[in-house]
């Protein structure tokens, strides 16, 4: 199959890895342009853009895929079929007609629930029993086209959405390769969504990663799991010079009960509206390294009584 591939993240990294591995033509990778990062602000390329390179493949980081310029560009490539895996730029009708097969993408959710930005993060701060990963069709619509091939993978309890994420790209890889491998043989068949059950994943803003302790203890748990690694839930706390932030990267529900926000113990339980959490694994913002709840607590000099905001 001669194929189109767009992706951005380490997510679609895998995806990318299977389909050059099998023997398909990749004739382009599209992948956002390098952006600026770090103290010295020096341009860095996607994980697909580092990738592509590394593997040979030609590279092409358009800022629209609107123009006339655009389409006339895609339609040279001759594609069978574009796969797109976290591009994070809207394809227009006119892209997504052009393939020969059209476009698939590769979505991080078991549909219609989570379409959206977030479907790892949002499915683990809803406390779902399972996630997956699906080969759907793309249409104008966000989300919304029919739905080829999926693959399950159960939440279990504490996982972070980091983990999931993680363990999601294999499974998203050998799902697509499978799929593309149907298609060649036109083997490959698609079921509408159901209209019930549509659940979108807004994006993850910044003003939500602040832990609300008025919460019950497992909506706390699975928020600040949920938004681990990143952006990371925080609470401020006084370690010495004044408020600052604390990021909180995973935590479990405990036994306990107190006032919301107060820490119970030298182990890092804190109490929530009902029950309390024990918090795992911290981080002060701006740092690199990670410590454990009750060593950050000691370290800090936070000892039971103290409340975290």
């Amino acid at each position: 199959m001669r194929i189109v591939f767009m992706g951005t993240p380490d997510f679609a990294v895998p995806t990318l890895d299977r389909l050059h591995a099998d023997g398909h033509t990749i004739a382009a990778v599209y992948t956002r342009a390098p952006a600026r990062a770090g103290r010295g602000m020096a341009l860095k390329l996607s994980p697909v853009h580092a990738r592509a390179e590394a593997l040979g493949l030609p590279v092409l980081t358009p800022t629209t895929l609107k123009s006339e310029e655009a389409a006339e560009t895609f339609a040279g490539h001759e594609a069978d079929v574009a796969v797109v895996v976290a591009y994070g730029m809207l394809l227009p009708q006119r892209i997504l007609d052009l393939p020969r097969f059209g476009c698939l993408n590769l979505h991080g959710s078991l549909l219609p629930r989570w379409r959206g930005a977030a479907p790892i993060q949002r499915a683990v701060m809803a406390g779902d029993a399972e996630s997956g990963v699906g080969v759907m069709r793309m249409e104008a619509g966000l989300d919304t086209g029919p739905v080829a091939m999926e693959a399950r993978l159960a939440i279990t309890e504490g996982m972070t959405a980091g983990e999931l994420h993680d363990a999601l790209m294999p499974l998203g890889a050998d799902l697509m390769g499978r799929a593309i491998r149907a298609l060649e043989r036109d083997g490959l068949t698609f079921t509408p969504q159901a209209e019930e059950g549509v659940v979108y994943a807004h994006k993850i803003t910044n003003e939500e990663a602040r832990i609300d302790w008025s919460h019950p203890a497992a909506e706390v748990a699975r928020h600040i799991n949920g938004l681990s690694p990143f952006p990371g839930a925080y609470v401020e706390a006084d370690l010495g010079k004044g408020l600052e932030r604390v990021k909180v990267l995973r935590a479990v529900t405990a036994e306990g009960s107190g006032a919301p926000g107060t820490l119970l113990d030298a182990a890092g339980t804190v109490a929530c509206g009902t029950g309390a959490v024990r918090l795992l694994e911290l981080r002060r913002a701006g740092k690199g390294g990670t410590a454990s709840g009750e060593a950050f607590l000691r370290g800090a000099r936070l000892a039971a009584g103290a409340r975290l905001g």
